[in-house]
């Protein structure tokens, strides 16, 4: 795997929108052919060089480029690793909204936090975020009915509220704490918790996986308890709570069973 490294020479007043950064638009090409790419702060457009130190050059394929992301700064820094494919990019600090938004494929590492709508309508991939997430992570864009479609995300901190609204595939593993609003209207997927959530997890959420290692302050009313079992979740085997709902939904039936959403907390 060939490696570039992109070094911020100052930091931006406003937010720099860097969806250039790549495997994907930076395979194939050389120091210098990188530096023309297109970057944007507020109204003005520039390239990546005039914002960055570039050294090394990219494999001929996007699998085979490892893209390194310095600062300081970095936290300035929208849409990294948005739209990516196949290779590795590796983010030292904090990326701002849109990280990995739309990600299909190849692996994103924040060693820092990620802002808000990061992982957006993501459909494949693996997304490693070291520091926490802001709200919105994983959700559908504005206005869309299509939330996180595939792909890994692992949060090593808590996570801001909002998380994988309209989610429909794929695993989110946050091993913190999470705010207000966890899947709202999910139609699949597996979200982890192993902190503690606030409340209103599961709302209007049709089917998929919730666990909530530490429970939730207040458990949403259309939720009923049904059994106790014992699941292996993230390599580990506990014995949880089984609640199906929301009751409050409509739901599908498959071989004559109604298919409901399920969210699993730790027995004490």
């Amino acid at each position: 795997m060939e490696t570039v490294t992109i070094t911020l020479k100052k930091v931006p007043d406003l937010y720099l929108e860097c969806d250039s950064v790549t495997p994907d638009k930076f395979a194939g090409k050389n120091a210098e052919q990188i530096a023309a790419l297109p970057c944007s702060e507020g109204k003005c457009n520039y390239v990546l060089g005039d914002w960055f130190e570039i050294a090394g050059s990219a494999a001929a394929t996007p699998a085979e480029t490892k893209i390194v992301v310095n600062g300081p700064g970095t936290d300035k820094c929208k849409y990294i690793g948005a739209w990516m494919k196949a290779g590795e990019v590796v983010v030292n600090g904090t990326a701002d909204m849109f990280t990995g938004g739309w990600m299909e494929g190849g692996k994103l590492t924040v060693k820092g936090d990620v802002r808000s709508f990061s992982g957006l309508q993501m459909k494949g991939g693996e997304m490693l975020i070291e520091g926490r997430a802001w709200n919105y992570l994983a959700a559908a864009y504005r206005g869309d009915w299509r939330g996180m479609q595939g792909g890994l995300i692992r949060v090593k901190g808590d996570v801001g509220s909002d998380l994988a609204t309209f989610m429909n595939g794929g695993t989110i593993i946050v091993e913190g704490n999470a705010d207000i609003h966890v899947g709202t209207h999910a139609e699949g997927g597996t979200i982890i918790i192993k902190g503690k959530a606030h409340r209103r997890v599961g709302g209007q959420m049709v089917k998929g996986e919730i666990f909530v290692f530490h429970g939730c302050d207040v458990m949403m009313p259309g939720y009923k308890k049904i059994e106790e079992k014992e699941i292996e979740v993230d390599g580990e085997k506990h014995v949880f709570n089984v609640f199906i709902g929301d009751l409050g939904e409509r739901h599908p039936k498959s071989k004559g069973q109604v298919v409901y959403g399920h969210i699993y907390t730790l027995k004490e």
